[in-house]
């Protein structure tokens, strides 16, 4: 199996992020939940809900990237392209939905829903065949730093633990390393 394929690897991330996120929600106050992030407009209870939301998407990227990666590869370009012009929007949302979203999940809600799509993400990927999480399709590079161009299945599995560890050192929580 070779590294991308690496399942207990993928899994093995995303138990420690978990593990990092129950650390986190364990330890802030909150006061800390209401101080600034670094380099970001949002609070570090905006911010944690974020980096959860990050788990929850790659739900449906992984559903669109099924979908696309069964279809000519040309349709995927042209998907891509207009994600990609629509990018203003799509960060306006992105902030605002993470406003949003840490008053519909708040942090006392938020270790559950982590624990529940980390659960999820794990027995899908333990269904996949090799051949599908080889399959992929393009993605707009200008949404999020860690899409690229062409993105597998293995790659949209390992995308939301790098996404949670960019934005823990964002974090200005007591106990946020």
């Amino acid at each position: 199996m070779s590294a991308d394929l690496d399942r207990r690897g993928i899994r093995d991330e995303m138990d420690q992020a978990r593990q990092t996120f129950h650390r986190l929600l364990d330890h802030a106050t909150d006061a800390d939940l209401r101080r600034r992030s670094e380099g970001t407009k949002w609070t570090n209870e905006q911010l944690l809900f974020h980096m959860l939301f990050g788990y929850l998407i790659t739900r449906a990227l992984l559903m669109i990237a099924r979908i696309f990666g069964r279809l000519p590869d040309s349709a995927g370009k042209a998907f891509a392209r207009l994600l990609d012009a629509a990018r203003r929007p799509f960060h306006l949302i992105n902030y605002l939905g993470s406003c949003a979203g840490a008053r519909i999940i708040p942090y006392s809600h938020m270790r559950s829903s982590l624990d529940w799509v980390i659960t999820a993400l794990e027995a899908s990927l333990e269904t996949e065949h090799d051949a599908t999480l080889r399959r992929g399709m393009n993605y707009p590079t200008t949404w999020d730093p860690f899409f690229t161009g062409y993105m597998t299945l293995a790659d949209l599995y390992r995308y939301p633990t790098r996404h949670f560890e960019f934005h823990r050192e964002q974090l200005t929580l007591t106990d946020a390393k």
